[in-house]
């Protein structure tokens, strides 16, 4: 399942820990360092009129009168056709196109990327499909903000490098858009935060994708945790464990060094989302759970200036950063019914694809890569059983998709699906912002424990208490055309 992570980028040689400086390239790590401001940007006349949060709250002190209405439960609003305008078209943006053109009632309106031929090789994707030519717009680096402007965009979907990921998400809601962006939404708590209060405020979602939650096994698991067949649950473990060395000193894959660069600046795990996700889900956080705090450790960093050193020319520009990122970070969340959580990444070693998804509890668990289950009393003589033979626990959308095209195994497929369904037929979507933020918690706060020799760091409560009342996620039904 070798992931395609490239977005559109240029060169950037800043160093700076806490993130680079804002500049005008090619959508480089421009935007991650400064909480920016609503920079001139109209606030749709609905959104303006809501009642809501009175800007953004700052970290964990996010107070109940700081907020708006929770996005909790709030359905799409129905529509025939849902119109999307894409936001970057590297490498994961110029594959996703292909998902949204081929789902019935979805048309894309609208695309942007200062890479003008990228943006006309997906225009070219377009109109082939048999729909309108898109507008475009490649002037630049803010030129997002005109797209996210027009009054034809339903759906803003972000697949730029992270740097942009919050400005984008921002942009996206003030204008009055729901909005999808790849991991990690933000790189900040404070931006996290913002996130949540601007979604309240402006009563549009803003969601987490490329989440890894739509995999066969991860859904098989979900329905199966649900249904009570590991009993009471106790332990998880997730993570993102891929071998991208060659990926991040290959010029022709990433549009410059943005990606390998985040290991000049932070310790922590960059990339929880994909490993995070699925065990929440079957955890049922902000439904009855939730993540209360996380302990980091890192090992030190070897593995890139291992690799530059046998593979890179003594004039190569790498030579001049200094990683600091962990090749493997373990970090164990802790939540408030007492479970464990434990969270993996490594991007820099020799190792072959992994993302753990193991689920425990007290009838027994389930491991992937390679898949295998024990459950009591299926299996009792201290030998695996075969996870093919609980099939019957497929969740609908696998049993009526079943060889589905597109990305990690199908599972990008199975989430564009389901977000143009629901956006469709007027339904709440299968997560939200909330589940964005606690997702992509662990970015900074990993970093910090590590930083204090693992000391716990507190995982901010973004639902603000609503998370104790149980209520739907993933484990959908199907739902009535």
């Amino acid at each position: 399942m070798n992931e395609a992570r490239s977005q559109n980028h240029e060169h950037d040689h800043s160093h700076e820990e806490a993130g680079p400086s804002r500049r005008s390239v090619l959508w480089t790590a421009g935007a991650a360092g400064a909480g920016l401001g609503l920079g001139g940007l109209t606030v749709p006349q609905a959104a303006a009129a809501t009642p809501g949060a009175a800007g953004a709250a700052n970290g964990a002190g996010a107070t109940p009168e700081a907020k708006g209405r929770t996005m909790i439960g709030v359905p799409f609003e129905r529509r025939s056709t849902v119109r999307v305008g894409i936001i970057g078209l590297g490498n994961r943006g110029g594959s996703m196109i292909d998902l949204f053109l081929a789902m019935p009632g979805a048309q894309v309106v609208a695309l942007c990327d200062p890479v003008k031929e990228k943006t006309a090789r997906a225009a070219k994707k377009v109109t082939t499909a048999g729909q309108p030519a898109p507008a475009v717009y490649t002037n630049g680096d803010h030129d997002f903000e005109q797209l996210c402007k027009r009054g034809d965009v339903d759906f803003v979907y972000v697949a730029t490098p992270w740097d942009w990921h919050f400005e984008m998400a921002k942009t996206a809601m003030l204008s009055g858009k729901h909005v999808g962006v790849e991991c990690p939404i933000a790189l900040r708590l404070e931006q996290l935060w913002e996130l949540v209060d601007l979604s309240e405020r402006t009563r549009r979602h803003c969601m987490q994708l490329e989440n890894c939650c739509y995999g066969k096994n991860e859904m098989r698991v979900l329905r199966m945790a649900h249904a009570g067949l590991f009993g009471e649950l106790l332990h998880g473990a997730g993570a993102y464990i891929h071998d991208l060395r060659g990926l991040m000193f290959d010029p022709k894959y990433y549009e410059g060094p943005w990606r390998r660069l985040w290991h000049t600046r932070l310790r922590g795990d960059l990339y929880p989302n994909h490993g995070f996700g699925p065990v929440a889900n079957y955890m049922d956080l902000n439904r009855g759970d939730r993540a209360v705090r996380i302990s980091s450790m890192g090992s030190p960093a070897r593995g890139l200036a291992a690799y530059r050193k046998e593979h890179m020319p003594a004039d190569d520009p790498s030579w001049k950063e200094s990683y600091i990122e962990s090749d493997r970070t373990v970090s164990l969340v802790q939540t408030a019914k007492g479970r464990v959580i434990r969270l993996e990444h490594d991007v820099s070693t020799p190792h072959p694809y992994s993302r753990i998804n193991s689920l425990g509890g007290t009838k027994g668990l389930f491991e992937d890569y390679p898949e295998r289950i024990y459950l009591e009393p299926d299996q009792n003589n201290d030998e695996w059983g075969d996870f093919g033979t609980y099939a019957q626990w497929d969740h609908w959308l696998w049993k009526e998709h079943a060889n589905p095209p597109g990305g990690h195994g199908g599972m990008d497929y199975m989430l564009v699906f389901r977000l143009i369904q629901c956006m469709r037929l007027g339904l709440v979507p299968d997560f939200d912002v909330y589940d964005a933020a606690t997702w992509t918690a662990p970015v900074p706060l990993s970093d910090r424990s590590i930083k204090a020799n693992g000391a716990p760091q507190e995982i901010p409560d973004f639902t603000r208490g609503l998370w104790k009342k149980a209520r739907p996620g993933m484990d959908s039904e199907k739902p009535e055309e």
